[in-house]
């Protein structure tokens, strides 16, 4: 039956993943999709067919573009599709392929993500075949997109394209999801620097970007800022035309699909043979032959507990059963071998003719056995020493309807933040993983059952397809921060509508930041004076209204400017006011001594790092000032290094903020800002007109904190949370001498 329910969306969803989920065969001259059942691909076809909140129309076929081991050339151009969806097929060269999916995908970003770096081979030949590929699907992607169609690009064999998209087809919502881990900065960073610098900008080519886990966001985000200068703010990139989310969104299955799947008739067989034939004890695992899945240390977790526990030898049957994957390659027929050598070393040595300790299978296995496995088996014992997510061990769980049964899983696992109840391990320590085999046979039912509820309630609650559901409304929340931040520039007829309001109101209040909205932007802040055509502008202003000028430097640069202005002063983002006719400041009620000690060294050393950086001590700050510095881009790059330590360092009880100025990093309370202090004025008067202009991230504190009626404006075309924009620092003179010119004398 058709949705008739409005979609969210009213374009087509393209998917771009390195293969296409289907089998292409030629039969009586006609093509036939023989579609796979993966997880993906259900939950993909979930977007259209909810019933309650479709997120695509179910009239359009789902877009599928990819590449295909069985798709002969002579198909291109031709419609290949089914009911669901169509199928692009991307035709690569085998010379092609080989260095870009078996060796700069397999050879370095696989080995390079699990922190593998010795496995890594950086080969020139391979980023070129990377770049080549990827056009490959751009120039495919480019065939089929219309106006309103969304992209979803898929994982690390895909990170220039994003970017290719956005370049051509600024328009489009494009989305790109990361499904390995992402590495921490010192291992990314061994990218050469061309290559790295690609990958992030590729990957910022999107509008939302997803990873399995906080600490993949997190380190993504080191990786740009520290790569291509992009800060973030609570995971929004702001591209000053656009911004980006980067958030976690943890993979997940089809939770039912597992459940029901209990209570099958072939499934009830295996299990039933399984517990017939095996010991008193079962444990399982199930994993794709690779260095990431922690194999021997397992294995060696396991001779553990039998040098350990020999009253359960005899009582247990550890089924272990590796899925073939890449064994052509020497490095995974080394690796299988060892495997193979291991196991029978711990049969020789543990065993009799009567008992072997492991069973090992080195086969896949059909879904009915691995149910089967996983329904009677005590114990799931999965140890990757890295994984991006891991789903074997939530289909463990989502299978147990029973609810009994013990995971043992490695911290190293993504799914480890969601499965707490787990007995979490350290897949390296065999004494860890011997112990928690111990603990797992020895654990009541009732404790069994309290844990396992607790993960079959979060796997069913977030499960495949809240996951698709969950990366598509974040790009639906997207659109409307966009909206909220967009750029409306002030035109004749906006100005005129502001001079017109000016005019009508007869209790104002008017806020101007000092620093590229009063003065230019200079290099030596020092030298920022305010002209002489604008300080008598202000003074006449100031005559009639309540003008406040606030900024982030020391009141003395500011009292010596306007100490003979009828104007109040907010000085160091908030920290110190001076209201008009006084010459005493009030020191903001929460602000606290103390800190600086721990932060002055850290900026000190940056500043001998970088020639021409200085630290300007202020009476509640301190700030890291590098627009004077001799390299442009080196000092860019010392300050996002600045920026991350101190975000790193700083506690959240020492109430400190970090902000990402103009050619300057700051460090000050929290407790006070632009935002705090504007708002204050604003409450103890009661003004008909407010008027707020600005050109930094700190005035974006005092946008958002004053009243909805209020005429908030931003220079420059930076994303803002102010109502408008001007162009430049020059036009704020013509703009507010138009305005106020609506007043005689």
């Amino acid at each position: 039956m058709e949705n008739t329910k409005q979609p969210l969306h009213s374009g087509r969803l393209i998917i771009v993943a390195y293969r296409l989920p289907f089998k292409l065969i030629r039969e009586n001259d006609e093509v036939q999709l023989f579609q796979n059942s993966g997880g993906l691909v259900s939950a993909v076809l979930s977007l259209v067919n909810d019933q309650k909140e479709p997120i695509f129309s179910s009239a359009e076929r789902i877009q599928w573009v990819g590449f295909s081991e069985n798709t002969p050339e002579e198909l291109e151009g031709q419609s290949l599709e089914n009911d669901d969806f169509q199928a692009h097929p991307v035709f690569i060269s085998d010379e092609v392929n080989e260095n870009y999916y078996e060796g700069f995908c397999n050879n370095l970003i696989w080995p390079l993500c699990h922190y593998f770096p010795s496995l890594a081979r950086f080969e020139e030949a391979y980023y070129d075949a990377y770049k080549v590929a990827n056009r490959l699907f751009y120039d495919k992607v480019a065939e089929i997109i219309q106006p309103g169609d969304v992209v979803w690009v898929q994982d690390y064999q895909l990170m220039l394209l994003p970017d290719m998209i956005r370049q051509r087809f600024p328009e489009n919502k494009i989305g790109f999801f990361f499904h390995i881990p992402f590495p921490s900065f010192e291992l990314f960073r061994l990218l050469p620097v061309a290559w790295r610098k690609a990958i992030v900008d590729g990957i910022l080519g999107a509008d939302v970007v997803g990873f399995h886990t906080n600490d993949y966001v997190e380190y993504f985000l080191k990786a740009a800022r520290l790569v291509s200068g992009y800060g973030n703010k609570l995971h929004y990139i702001n591209m000053s035309n656009r911004i980006i989310k980067v958030d976690s969104f943890p993979i997940s299955i089809d939770f039912h699909k597992f459940n029901d799947a209990f209570e099958e008739p072939e499934v009830a067989v295996a299990r039933n043979d399984a517990r017939n034939s095996l010991k008193e004890k079962i444990i399982f695992s199930v994993d794709r032959l690779d260095y990431s899945k922690g194999i021997i240390h397992r294995l060696r977790g396991y001779q553990r507990f039998l040098e350990n526990c020999p009253e359960w030898h005899e009582k247990v049957s550890f089924v272990m059963v590796v899925v073939p994957s890449r064994d052509t390659i020497e490095q995974y027929q080394q690796m299988k071998s060892d495997i193979d050598q291991t196991v029978g070393r711990i049969n020789a040595d543990y065993g009799n003719i009567y008992w072997q300790p492991i069973i090992y299978q080195y086969r896949s296995m059909p879904y009915h056995e691995l149910v089967g496995m996983y329904t009677a088996s005590d114990v799931a014992l999965i140890t990757p020493v890295r994984d991006g997510m891991n789903l074997v061990c939530k289909e463990y769980v989502a299978s147990r309807k029973d609810r009994q049964g013990v995971l043992i899983l490695s911290e190293m696992a993504g799914a480890a933040a969601e499965l707490g109840e787990a007995l979490i391990i350290n897949p390296l320590d065999q004494q860890d993983i011997a112990d928690a085999i111990k603990t797992a046979f020895e654990m009541p039912i009732e404790e069994q059952t309290k844990r396992m509820d607790a993960m079959r309630e979060r796997i069913l609650d977030y499960d495949v397809f809240a996951w698709t559901n969950d990366f598509f409304t974040q790009m639906t929340m997207l659109e409307l921060e966009h909206e909220r931040l967009r750029q409306v520039f002030l035109t004749n007829s906006g100005i005129d509508s502001i001079r017109k309001a000016y005019q009508s109101s007869t209790n104002r209040i008017l806020f101007f930041d000092y620093d590229g909205t009063l003065a230019p932007i200079v290099p030596d802040p020092a030298k920022a004076i305010i002209s002489e055509d604008v300080k008598k502008l202000i003074q006449e202003i100031a005559k009639k209204d309540t003008v406040i000028i606030i900024s982030g430097r020391d009141r003395h640069f500011l009292d010596q400017l306007f100490a003979d202005m009828p104007v109040h002063i907010i000085a160091e983002h908030g920290a110190l006011t001076r209201t008009k006719g006084s010459s005493e400041w009030q020191l903001n009620e929460s602000y606290e001594e103390n800190w600086k000690d721990s932060i002055r060294p850290i900026m000190q050393i940056y500043a001998k790092r970088c020639p021409g950086a200085f630290v300007e001590e202020k009476e509640t700050a301190l700030a890291w000032h590098y627009r004077t510095a001799d390299e442009k881009e080196y000092a860019n790059r010392r300050a996002q290094e600045l920026l991350w330590q101190l975000k790193n360092y700083i506690q959240p009880e020492l109430n400190l903020q970090v902000i990402d100025g103009n050619k300057v990093v700051e460090v000050k309370k929290t407790a006070f800002n632009k935002g705090t202090a504007a708002r204050i004025f604003v409450e103890n008067g009661n003004y008909d007109f407010v008027l707020a202009i600005g050109d930094d991230t700190t005035d974006e504190d005092m946008f958002e904190a004053l009243p909805d009626d209020s005429f908030t404006i931003k220079i420059g075309d930076d994303l803002s949370a102010a109502r408008n924009h001007i162009r430049s620092q020059e036009e704020v003179f013509h703009f507010l001498d138009f305005m106020v010119s609506a007043i005689g004398e």
